[in-house]
């Protein structure tokens, strides 16, 4: 196994191009472990920490735009205010000796249903900024998943940076596992009020092939807010919500949970988020 160590962006592109079956790696929190067990083996790794550019982030057109190897731990630091959904799932990931190391990017690129950085990313609209030497192009969050591990990426193409629409409302994460942190989610979900167009935005985690928007819920929740008079939110609204949520879900029974504890626990989670998120906007 080659391992290869670009210095500029140009410079990993064309190692990707070179290598087929070439892996990415930054953190390594993914990575090593299917190394370590024996569970993938390519023909080369592309290390990207060299490349400056992709561990800082920057605003463009109302949008946060985060390299490919920012960690966990700055996300947190510096866009808890920006970005409140994705640092709540941060902060939920491994140890703090992870989170120095681990990325949103790569957590995205190892497509695990199972990720924690999927439910914000998806409440939020987030955009995958996808290259190659052949050219760039753009990828909407809820196409970027195809399958279990599975993703809308070529063979020769690279995540430079994902893009995520800067607070609009307020947001809220939960993950449900054995504990708060250091653990695979059992399933976890997010959501994110728009207040500006009064829109919902929401993201399953671990109770599908794919992380997932639950679409019913949202116009549901969107159509039947309080938003004028922010009230509290009547109690048959958010228990249909989190009916809608579970409804989304087509979880299956595995060693981390039974699918009935997955849809239940996901009904729960949708209304304890959104009471969560409306009192933020209520007392705003």
């Amino acid at each position: 196994m080659e391992f290869l160590r670009p210095a500029t962006w140009r410079e990993a592109l064309e190692a990707q191009a070179n290598h087929p079956g070439a892996v990415p790696i930054a953190g390594g929190t993914d990575v090593m472990v299917e190394l370590n067990f024996g569970r993938n083996r390519p023909p080369a790794l592309v290390d990207l920490t060299a490349v400056d550019e992709l561990a800082e982030w920057s605003t463009v057109d109302g949008e946060i735009r985060i390299g490919a190897t920012m960690s966990y731990t700055k996300i947190i630091a510096e866009l808890a205010e920006e970005l409140p959904g994705l640092a709540m799932a941060a902060r939920t990931v491994g140890s703090p000796q992870i989170r120095n190391r681990g990325t949103a990017v790569g957590n995205l690129g190892a497509a695990s249903p199972a990720g924690d950085s999927h439910p914000p990313l998806l409440a939020t609209g987030a955009t995958v900024e996808a290259d190659s030497v052949r050219g760039s192009r753009d990828i909407r969050i809820e196409e970027f998943y195809l399958g279990v591990k599975r993703k809308a990426l070529e063979p020769d193409e690279l995540i430079r940076a994902i893009r995520v629409p800067a607070k609009r409302g307020p947001q809220q994460f939960s993950k449900i596992g054995t504990r708060n942190a250091m653990v695979i989610a059992v399933c976890s979900f997010g959501i994110a009020l728009n207040t500006l167009d009064r829109t919902v935005g929401t993201g399953i985690g671990s109770a599908a092939p794919t992380p997932r928007h639950a679409g019913d819920a949202e116009e549901f929740l969107a159509g039947n807010l309080p938003w004028d008079d922010r009230d509290p939110v009547p109690d048959g609204v958010a228990r249909r919500f989190g009916e809608l949520v579970a409804d989304a879900a087509v979880p299956i029974d595995d060693v981390r949970g039974p699918a009935r504890y997955r849809t239940h626990a996901l009904s729960v989670m949708a209304r304890r988020t959104l009471g969560w998120a409306w009192e933020e906007y209520r007392c705003a």
